[in-house]
């Protein structure tokens, strides 16, 4: 089934046109790029009548990073520059912001991680079997003689971290495995991890080091990136109805666009 023609302002945008953005725009189907792509050539339709209804002349052809633009793009940044002005963040709502949102606002909790690998494809039930059996012999030994985590990360490890005894430096969320984080934030300090850790990459033994808790930041820290936040989300949703209305003034057809 054809998808609906793509009308902006009474013109069909040609469907070659839209196949060929729908490259620019990853998503689970290909139905949902071609949606995707269809909605970001009706916008910027939409934007280039409006800059060439109001006969604007565009300005420098390039970006803030000194990428060229197109004409189209060059028209599109002036005729916004034009119509939507927003307000600067000020103090008291910038500190409003902060006081509501204190827990977006704090030092990651940091902690120093060791490991050893015992590497085995997830998929395979009897090799995760054998690697959680080797895991479990290894954290026995350990138990017994903690001095000697180093030295069996250099002979068993997996990880190319072995050839620092399994040390992984400090770790913060975000940058290990959801797994290998839950075990290793839930530990205290300088604490083998009692149990192996199963991951997409094989089976863990862990072992935390040195633990930095999370520490909320002062208002003065964060002021200036919440401000900058702030005007960002207040140009987005200024440019957000800025298009609505064009659509409405000029009829759109064919895509939905994101309200």
């Amino acid at each position: 089934m054809s998808p609906d023609p793509v009308i902006v302002g009474g013109r069909e945008i040609p469907v070659g046109d839209i196949a060929a953005e729908a490259q620019n725009h990853p998503a689970p189907s290909a139905e949902a790029a071609w949606e995707a792509a269809a909605e970001a050539l009706a916008i910027r339709q939409l934007l280039v009548d409006e800059a060439e209804r109001l006969e604007l002349e565009p300005g420098e052809i390039c970006d803030e990073a000194g990428q060229s633009l197109t004409r189209e793009d060059a028209l599109i940044d002036a005729l916004l520059a034009r119509e939507i002005k927003t307000p600067k963040a000020d103090e008291e709502t910038c500190r409003r912001f902060f006081e509501h949102h204190t827990e977006r606002f704090t030092t990651p909790l940091l902690v120093e991680a060791a490991h050893i690998l015992i590497e085995a494809d997830p998929a395979d039930d009897f090799a995760m079997g054998l690697a959680t059996g080797d895991a479990r012999t290894l954290i026995r030994a350990l138990e017994a003689d903690p001095s000697r985590f180093e030295e069996l990360a250099r002979a068993r490890s997996a990880c190319p971290s072995r050839e620092q005894g399994g040390n992984l430096g400090q770790v913060q969320a975000g940058q290990m495995v959801k797994p290998f984080e839950e075990a290793l934030f839930a530990l205290p300090s300088e604490t083998l991890c009692p149990n192996p850790v199963r991951s997409r990459f094989g089976v863990h033994v862990i072992r935390s080091g040195h633990r930095i808790e999370a520490k909320p930041l002062p208002f003065e820290a964060v002021r200036a990136l919440i401000a900058e936040y702030l005007e960002e989300a207040s140009y987005r949703r200024a440019v957000a109805q800025y298009i609505a209305i064009l659509a409405e003034q000029a009829g759109v057809s064919g895509v939905k666009l994101a309200a």
